[in-house]
């Protein structure tokens, strides 16, 4: 049969495409994500009429044939039984057991030793209860360090607690014991006097000093009720020099509908008094008191439409001073906003805030534990804090976040090393071996900014870092306040058995000052500039069975004899073995 040059061109045509689609299939194709930055707005076409009438065939108008067919019933006997179909099984991880309790104990050089038991038991459906005990401590050694360093932390926390559908509740009861020594004893100390006399002098100085805090605490949350939660806290603190602080914090929040609007409000009670044997000098013939009541309502609402969410709130305080009669009244802005530019890509943000902080003895130890048992307590007016930043997402797996802001204080708490004396007569934290506690009106300003990536399962990363600058009213200089805070830390698991980890961080430069009040200067001593420093740390561990395992951690491992606080030299390198044992009763 022969072709004509039509046909061949057709079939040569269908040939090539062919081919070609038959090529294509064999290339792979990839994987991309694709991230939509413009909202699908869906378009409908215009309609119109087809202008074309359809042709019927009408098979009404057909013969039908007639069908003739007949049914023969007779029964039939069969042993045949098909078999059950089976589901293919799908194959699915292991789900791993966690555990209620553990246990873990470590030690490394200078004598240091860390351990850690928590245990918890359901007592039936809803209740239950769980205890904590830590323990840290070190022998001290710190080089070139004249007076013991060693120190404790040892603490236990117990917990009984009740969750139903309606109504959870917890009640805490803990104990903690700390023992510091005021160990940094200024540079050139006791140089004046003959080595004898200056030995005496150092050896006569017993620079230990026992903090003791008793903590009672609870917790309520209502599901189905306008009185949606409430926090109680009591702290006791005292220590070795008579000093004593009682502090109780109670918190109950409740939420109402109105106007299609959640209504939360917060009331706030906390009241604080305490007491100091002495001043720093010695000169007083009675003791030292402070007391404080703070009363507080926040109310608050948030709006949602589209894009936008508005938290708009206030918070109104009546600070009572119990012992100077200084009573005053405060008003904070406690508003934020959110725009999303760009989905969950860009999040525009910012606020003003503000509130009233209730300083504490025991919250500056914890802070500072090298702080005089001689401090002034009093609250801080943060005035308000104006910020304003940017958050979001480069990538599926990478999240930013970057903000400015500006801070208004007024009596900010700011740590400075005590003036001291070489006087044998001196209580043991008076040798320019203590910090103090100072106030000052101070405006901050502040950027920040944090990038978090998690590359895959096993590995993930963080950096951030605030950069500040202070303004001061009368002191000369934000006293150890750094302007600048770097930290980055890095987490993988090298295999399904090992893991690692590390840790750097960055604290500028500080400034401090200390007169020895036995000399007479012509000219005042400029402060003292605390070099920057920079620790490395970092952690590998071996997981010998899911209930089994065993660590490595390595702290200051540049060997930094840096300074925290004026004269007060951390420990070097630091190697801590250990391990960690999960189980269940």
């Amino acid at each position: 049969m022969k072709i004509n040059f039509p046909n061949k061109t057709i079939v040569s045509l269908l040939l090539i495409v062919f081919q070609f689609s038959f090529a294509q299939k064999k290339e792979q194709i990839g994987t991309e994500t694709v991230n939509v930055v413009k909202p699908y707005t869906p378009t409908i076409s215009d309609a119109f009429k087809v202008k074309e009438t359809p042709s019927l065939n009408d098979e009404a108008t057909a013969k039908k044939e007639t069908v003739k067919y007949t049914v023969f019933s007779f029964p039939v006997a069969s042993t045949f039984t098909p078999s059950k179909g089976k589901a293919e099984g799908v194959e699915k991880e292991k789900q791993q057991h966690l555990f209620k309790n553990y246990a873990t104990f470590a030690g490394g050089n200078y004598g240091t030793l860390n351990a850690e038991l928590f245990v918890t038991e359901d007592l039936n459906a809803n209740d239950y209860v769980a205890g904590m005990f830590r323990h840290l401590s070190s022998q001290g050694g710190i080089k070139k360090v004249e007076l013991d360093d060693a120190f404790f932390d040892t603490s236990i926390d117990l917990t009984y607690g009740s969750n139903s559908t309606d109504f959870s509740w917890n009640f805490d009861l803990g104990y903690q014991n700390q023992i510091y020594n005021w160990y940094g004893l200024p540079t050139g100390f006791g140089d004046g006097l003959i080595p004898y006399d200056r030995n005496a002098l150092v050896s006569g100085i017993q620079p230990q000093q026992t903090y003791n805090t008793i903590t009672l605490g609870g917790k309520m949350d209502f599901n189905n009720s306008f009185f949606k939660e409430a926090s109680l806290k009591f702290n006791h603190f005292s220590d070795a020099y008579g000093s004593s602080e009682n502090r109780f914090y109670v918190k109950p929040s409740f939420q109402i509908e109105m106007m299609d609007k959640s209504i939360k409000t917060n009331v706030i009670v906390d009241y604080l008094g305490g007491s100091f044997e002495k001043n720093y000098w010695n000169t007083n013939t009675k003791k030292i008191e402070y007391g404080f009541t703070n009363f507080g309502i926040a109310p608050s609402f948030e709006m949602q439409q589209d894009d936008w969410t508005l938290h708009f709130g206030a918070g109104i305080f009546y600070s009572l001073d119990t012992k100077n009669s200084n009573n005053k009244f405060f008003i904070y802005p406690q508003i934020n906003a959110s725009y999303k530019v760009v989905g969950d890509l860009m999040i525009f943000y910012a606020g003003a805030e503000g509130n009233l902080e209730q300083n504490s003895y025991m919250d500056f130890v914890n802070e500072n534990p090298f702080v005089s048992p001689t401090l002034s307590i009093s609250p801080t007016d943060k005035q308000y804090d104006i910020f304003a930043g940017l958050k979001g997402k480069l990538a599926n797996n990478v999240s930013y976040n970057i903000q400015g802001s500006y801070v208004n204080e007024r009596n900010k708490a700011l740590y400075k090393s005590n003036d001291y004396n070489e006087s044998s007569t001196n209580e043991d934290y008076a040798f320019g071996n203590s910090l103090q506690v100072v106030y000052d009106d101070m405006k901050t300003v502040r950027f920040f900014g944090e990038l978090k990536a998690d590359f895959s399962e096993n590995i993930t990363f963080g950096i951030n870092g605030t950069f500040s600058s202070f303004t001061n009213d009368v002191q000369k200089e934000a006293w150890n306040l750094p302007t600048i805070k770097l930290n980055s830390n890095l987490d993988f698991d090298i295999t399904k058995k090992w893991y690692a980890g590390v840790n750097v961080f960055y604290v500028g430069e500080r400034k401090d000052q200390k007169l020895n009040t036995d000399i007479v200067y012509l000219i005042i001593p400029s402060p003292v500039t605390l070099k920057s420093y920079f620790d490395l740390n970092a952690h590998v561990g071996f997981k010998y069975s899911n209930r089994l395992t065993v660590f490595l951690r390595g702290n200051n491992i540049a060997n930094q004899a840096y300074e925290k606080w004026l004269n007060y030299p951390v420990q070097g390198l630091q190697v801590v073995v250990g391990a960690n044992y999960k189980f269940d009763f």
